[in-house]
């Protein structure tokens, strides 16, 4: 109920009684009459009228700064002609107004808009908010139709042509630092029409009655784990946004490459597509020192690449003693590239970018991963 409604509501109470208790019948009409409108009003607002929402995202996962858009359609299944509606979307933390002038039972309207992907994360689209009034302004009902659509605004991605070479010369042609074997023994698996027969290894395949087969492995591909620093004290001003831009960019390239690859944050834990963990990290407490800990513990991989803030300059030296578990490591410094640079030592390699293009560039051009 609007300021006027609560008013006329009380004036219509005040009016009638004291009409009827000082038999002024003139001032009963009158509160009668207020009475009427009021309960009119309430009537008007809270007829509920009957309408389908369906909203589509097109695409549904961007970039940041790439476009785009909400398609929304509104039917109106109710059996009389609704009145003018106004009506509001949600998108992320602004609202949008949708017009709704006379909808007709039956039809329908659609209205697009775009979508903000200025910033990484999660833009929540709807529901959508009709509000009826009644013609006095004495009643106000607002209510929810449709339900909830998920935009997901990747970081943004730089192109990367350089790849961690690994630890064993590849078959395909990498260059590498030890000149072994790359293929090795991984499984057993049943056979299936177009396997070698080299392959079958007869010993089992006579234990357990069935053709089975090895399965290899290529020991030269790098296992490449990607630790972002998502600590709150590690990070000033936009530097996060563009360690997260630095990690959608290995991520990226490593799987152009098919190259194994595995993402971890430091203080949060999320699971799912790379990206999509990329793209709802945010800013937290954490420990690093546990979590470089259990990275020596586990030995995910042979490559391990650090990305930082201003403020996780001092960790590199904890980073460095973790070679004996990650042969290849680097660590990157995103958003204070004026500073007083860190020198790359002989076990840690260190690459100091304003932004997330200008890390790709550099890491372009390291040489002798």
């Amino acid at each position: 109920m609007t300021a006027r409604g609560i008013a006329l509501a009380a004036a219509a109470g005040i009016l009638l009684g004291t009409g009827f208790r000082y038999g002024y019948p003139d001032l009963a009409l009158l509160g009668s009459a207020a009475g009427i409108a009021v309960v009119t009003a309430l009537v008007f607002a809270f007829w509920r009228p009957r309408l389908d929402v369906a909203r589509v995202a097109e695409p549904d996962r961007v970039a940041r700064g790439e476009p785009a858009d909400v398609t929304l359609t509104i039917s109106n299944t109710s059996r009389v002609r609704a009145a003018s509606l106004i009506a509001t979307d949600r998108c992320g933390a602004a609202t949008v107004d949708v017009p709704l002038l006379r909808l007709r039972a039956g039809h329908d309207t659609v209205e697009s808009y775009p979508v903000p992907t200025h910033r990484r994360g999660l833009v929540p689209i709807g529901p959508l908010y009709v509000t009826r009034r009644d013609p006095l302004g004495l009643i106000t009902l607002k209510r929810a139709y449709g339900g909830t659509t998920i935009v997901r605004v990747y970081p943004r991605v730089h192109p990367m042509r350089a790849v961690p070479a690994g630890l064993t010369r590849s078959l395909d042609g990498r260059v590498d630092k030890v000149p072994q074997g790359t293929i090795t023994f991984d499984t057993l698996r049943e056979y299936v029409p177009g396997d070698e027969l080299r392959r079958v290894h007869w010993r089992s395949s006579a234990k357990v009655g069935e053709l089975m087969v090895r399965e290899q492995l290529d020991t030269s591909e790098p296992q490449i784990v990607v630790l972002l620093d998502d600590r709150a004290a590690a990070h000033r001003g936009d530097s996060f946004e563009d360690a997260c831009e630095a990690a959608a960019s290995i991520v990226v390239a490593a799987v152009r490459e098919d190259l194994p690859v595995t993402l971890h944050l430091v203080a949060a834990t999320l699971s799912g597509p790379h990206l999509d963990v990329l793209t709802e990290a945010t800013l937290g407490d954490g420990d690093l020192d546990a979590t470089l800990r259990q990275l020596r513990a586990q030995k995910l991989g042979d490559t391990l690449i650090f990305l930082t803030g201003p403020g996780g300059r001092d960790d590199l030296g904890a980073l460095s003693g973790l070679r004996s578990a990650y042969p290849v490591a680097l660590a990157g410094i995103l958003g204070d590239r004026d500073s007083s640079p860190a020198a790359p030592t002989d076990r840690l390699l260190v690459i100091e970018a304003a932004d997330g293009a200008e890390f790709a560039a550099a890491w372009d051009g390291v040489r002798g991963w």
